[in-house]
């Protein structure tokens, strides 16, 4: 993974005494808080319902122990002790007081991490594929692109203070597990027929209250022109993307405006003039900084403990079953570690929990550890004999459940319980429908099925991708939540369909389980899964099982 130099621990140094002395003034009364906005938001600082709430930086989701200590230690120290993992592969600290921050920034900066640019009109963290430099199915690890994103990215002159925020994501996998499609601007690491590495880039996805599937600009971009034409597509967006309305201000609105043919005329336009700028500086520092993600040189020991443990020990074998993925190396797995035991908030974990994650990652996981956007923790890089080790480890420490895709592993926006923007609240929907479900003993049965919950239209949860999504609304006062069917994340990606009328917050779980009753009922094998089957069935069967009080006034 990369490390900060010593020009970055410069440049940390100085942002974050320039932010100390803001928050001096805002505390003195010297800035008002209209004033102190925009400078707190260039620093992750939101205000939120309760408190202040501070969003520190996971650049592709990527950390070492050392970090993951760290985050621990703030967590304990200056907020309530835990921190909620999002789906940007951020941590959020929900109760910082303002005196605190500067604080919190400087025990950040001591392990290369940063709050900069994860908020405010600019480009926003780079977020990547969770299982990248491992997956099985991968082209080339995509991080260094990343990365060569994020420096040029951080600070630049022109996109500081665009119309709206732009988000950018990596791939480099067969699958998408990166959500491509649902992004300003997406990077997929692709290979030509000459055997050439490239890139296919995205532009115009996204979700919120118009929610749209990106679309492909450039089938095959050669390596050397990343960076130039990147910057060809954000400035061509700054300069004639809505201003009058800030919920037209996406890129995807100006692609739907003006149409694909008149974008790309632009950006190749805009692109030829900004390339001999670059004269390959961005080349060589990309050669740079593909030295700091070599894989790690991967043990070679035997995996007869493991056949053991999985031949005999059926709660290790559920668990593998469910949170393991192919690596690269064959003795080795991918590990995901759910960190939403049923009933319990997705996405929090506790600062106890947080130090066990590092510690593993210390000792069995080539001091490495990924954030998803599914709001999980991974450990990318273990070798199949150390799995029995860590799942009794993770079994004492509340980690251990084996649910990774299946219909309590729930993606949950903070909703109403945080953020001043919310409209109803999604934590206890997620809580209660993980605990329904674990009661109903049906989960394994159901298979895999990514219910997703949005607090309000921003979708910070991905309810319009969800296979199963809930959208929490504010209807005279009182919460009403719709539901969609058939989303999808992947590179089938698809806006979910709105079922109809909304429910009641008491209403709720009790729709979803006619839902998936009727899912149940109508599979056509007990392979065939929940999208598998609306995408064969359609809407209606899972309509009537919703409203059966409507069917029956029509009959």
């Amino acid at each position: 993974m990369y490390k900060y130099n010593e020009f970055d621990a410069a440049f940390l140094a100085e942002r974050n005494a320039q932010f100390r002395a803001q928050v001096e003034r805002r505390i003195d009364g010297s800035l008002t808080e209209d004033e102190f906005k925009p400078l707190r938001l260039m620093n992750g600082l939101y205000l939120q319902l309760h408190a202040y709430m501070l969003r520190v930086a996971i650049p592709y989701g990527t950390l070492n122990s050392a970090q993951m200590n760290q985050l621990a230690l703030l967590a304990e120290k200056w907020d309530k002790g835990y921190g909620h993992f999002t789906t940007r592969q951020n941590i959020q600290f929900n109760w910082p007081k303002l005196s605190d921050v500067p604080d919190m920034l400087d025990a950040l900066a001591e392990v290369g991490m940063h709050a900069i640019q994860t908020s405010g009109n600019t480009i926003r963290n780079v977020t990547a594929d969770h299982f990248a430099g491992a997956a099985a199915d991968e082209i080339e690890d995509p991080r260094p692109v990343a990365e060569l994103i994020r420096q040029w990215s951080t600070d630049h002159p022109e996109f500081q203070f665009m119309g709206r925020k732009f988000k950018i994501a990596v791939g480099g996998g067969a699958k998408d597990r990166a959500v491509l499609k649902a992004h300003d601007l997406a990077v997929r690491v692709v290979q030509n027929d000459a055997g050439e590495i490239g890139y296919q880039i995205l532009i115009g996805g996204g979700l919120g209250r118009t929610p749209m599937i990106g679309k492909v600009i450039n089938d095959f971009l050669p390596r050397a022109d990343l960076l130039p034409y990147l910057e060809a597509v954000v400035s061509v967006w700054n300069q004639i993307g809505r201003r009058d309305n800030k919920y037209k201000a996406r890129i995807k609105i100006t692609l739907h405006e003006h149409g694909m043919d008149d974008i790309r005329a632009r950006v190749d336009a805009r692109f030829a003039l900004i390339k001999p700028t670059f004269q390959g500086a961005d080349q060589e520092l990309f050669s740079e900084i593909e030295a700091y993600f070599a894989a790690p040189d991967f043990r070679t020991d035997s995996t007869a403990v493991f056949s053991t443990a999985y031949k005999t020990d059926p709660v290790f074998r559920s668990w593998v079953d469910t949170n393991l993925a192919e690596h690269r190396q064959d003795d080795h797995a991918i590990v995901t570690i759910s960190i939403k035991k049923h009933g319990a908030t997705p996405g929090d974990a506790s600062a106890e929990q947080m130090r066990v994650m590092a510690d593993l990652a210390a000792k069995y996981g080539y001091d490495e550890l990924r954030i998803s956007h599914e709001q999980n923790v991974i450990l990318p890089h273990v070798h199949k004999s150390d799995l029995p080790a860590i799942h009794a480890k993770l079994k004492q420490h509340g980690l251990g459940t084996a649910n990774i895709g299946l219909i309590s592993d729930i993606i949950a926006c903070p909703g109403m319980d945080y953020c001043a923007l919310a409209t109803a609240r999604s934590i206890p929907v997620a809580e209660q429908l993980a605990t329904r479900f674990d009661e109903l003993k049906l989960e394994h049965d159901i298979g895999h099925l990514q219910i997703k919950i949005s607090g309000c239209i921003n979708a910070c949860g991905h309810h319009h991708v969800g296979h199963i999504g809930i959208l929490g609304l504010d209807r005279a006062g009182v919460e009403n939540y719709q539901i969609t069917l058939g989303g999808d994340a992947t590179w089938s990606a698809a806006v979910g369909e709105r079922a109809g009328p909304g429910f009641a917050y008491d209403e709720i779980i009790p729709a979803v389980e006619r839902i998936v009753s009727a899912y149940l009922d109508i599979r056509s094998t007990p392979d065939e899964t929940f999208l598998e089957t609306y995408r064969r069935v359609g809407l209606a069967p899972f309509k009537a099982a919703l409203y059966p009080e409507a069917q029956k006034k029509v009959a």
